[in-house]
């Protein structure tokens, strides 16, 4: 089977389809991967053959931060690069619209990555759910407008949708948490299955590595790994982050991900950095401190190393009441009431926390993602019909390009 990945660029939708196309071609698939340019060298590090969207008229198709607007290049470059490659199946991630409705055009199913925790609707129940920040409902109506909107862009409206139903999920949506992530009494869509983290990341530089090892050394305190998302609405978390780590007995190593603006105090002990990889990083901490995204929470429960999370928007509060729901967080406010210091103490010290995270991550340790997500797609092929001779017929007609303004949307993924 010839099977096409096409997430989003950005590491924490990238590296999970990375892991599970490895697993695919361990098991005889014929794998490859279609993204930014940017993305040209993790795919290279993965040893799987890569297409750049842009040569597919592709600019901003395959970017978190222009999701949203960059649908209809998005869908013509699947469309393009899957003809181009004789793909029998496409492995996407949440928010790639343009991705599903290639998937419709070319008659070929679609398997969605998706986050830690569901994002929409549940099919029941969850309903007295206490919401951080956007309701599922208000995150569900958007996003399915959208999808609809780009329906109409790519001239697929007077086409009959292939999931009326449930048209974000695919043929499977697979999330990399675990069951006890999900609000008690909440029932899953159908086609949403728990597979695991998904781990994957690029070959770590040993010498960037040890200079940052080098650095931590020098004062011995203990580490905090701090990953940074975008702040959306919700304001800069520098103010906190300068206060908990000047003059305490913590020193921090922040990732700045996503976050553009970094504004470490002269005094503070921190270091900034900006790599493609953060296990090794989190391997030197105690304690990680993040705005609630699903790569730097899975990383700090794999290792069994308890959470403090400071959500803005996203799916960055819905994650952290998860997790602090399951007793492995600790919520780190941005209001000043409450020294940052002391907060950082009080969760670095909780032996609950700390058990707790070890238990959850040994389960989501022992999912083997990979081959559970090799499964669920194996499964998604063998129920679906063969794609039709000529699988290359063009697309219906629209746009040549996106006529939308870069806007923000209601959903953007983890830093």
């Amino acid at each position: 089977m010839k099977i096409l990945l096409c997430p989003l660029s950005d590491g924490g939708y990238l590296y999970p389809a990375v892991a599970a196309g490895l697993e695919l071609r361990r098991r005889g698939h014929d794998v490859s991967v279609l993204g930014r340019s940017t993305a040209a060298a993790a795919a290279a590090g993965a040893g799987l053959p890569f297409a750049a969207a842009e040569e597919y008229g592709g600019h901003r198709a395959f970017s978190a931060t222009w999701w949203g607007p960059g649908g209809a290049a998005q869908y013509r470059a699947t469309v393009r690069a899957a003809r181009e490659t004789g793909a029998d199946l496409l492995v996407t991630s949440v928010l790639c619209n343009g991705a599903l409705l290639a998937a419709e055009t070319l008659d070929v199913p679609v398997v969605v990555i998706g986050l830690s925790v569901h994002l929409w609707d549940y099919a029941a129940g969850g309903d007295d759910e206490p919401h951080l920040g956007r309701t599922r409902q208000s995150r569900t109506r958007d996003c399915l407008r959208i999808h609809s909107d780009l329906r109409e862009e790519t001239g697929l409206a007077g086409r009959a949708p292939r999931w009326a139903d449930e048209p974000l999920l695919g043929d499977a949506l697979l999330l990399r948490g675990d069951p006890e992530l999900e609000y008690p009494g909440g029932l899953l869509p159908e086609r949403v299955r728990h597979v695991g983290p998904l781990s994957w990341e690029p070959t770590p530089d040993p010498a960037r590595t040890e200079a940052i090892g080098e650095h931590l050394s020098r004062s011995g305190k203990p580490v905090v790994y701090v990953h940074l998302g975008r702040s959306f609405e919700g304001g800069s978390l520098w103010p906190r982050l300068n206060e908990a780590f000047t003059g305490g007995r913590f020193q921090a190593v922040v990732e700045q991900g996503r976050s553009t603006d970094p504004r470490p105090a002269p005094d503070a002990d921190v270091l900034l950095v900006r790599e493609r990889w953060l296990g090794p990083l989190v391997d030197r901490a105690g304690l990680v401190l993040s705005s609630g995204t699903s790569a730097p929470v899975l990383a700090a429960l794999l290792r069994g190393l308890p959470l403090a999370l400071a959500p803005n928007g996203s799916e960055q509060p819905l994650l952290t009441g998860a997790c602090v729901r399951a007793g492995v967080a600790a919520h780190f406010p941005k209001s000043p009431a409450v020294p940052a210091q002391a907060l950082l103490e009080s969760a670095w010290r909780d032996d609950g926390l700390r058990a707790r995270a070890r238990v959850l991550g040994g389960r989501l340790a022992a999912m083997d993602g990979a081959a559970r997500a090799a499964d669920v797609v194996e499964r998604v092929a063998g129920a679906s019909p063969a794609p039709p001779a000529g699988v290359s017929a063009a697309p219906p007609a629209g746009p040549s390009v996106p006529t939308k303004e870069k806007h923000e949307y209601a959903i953007s993924g983890p830093g």
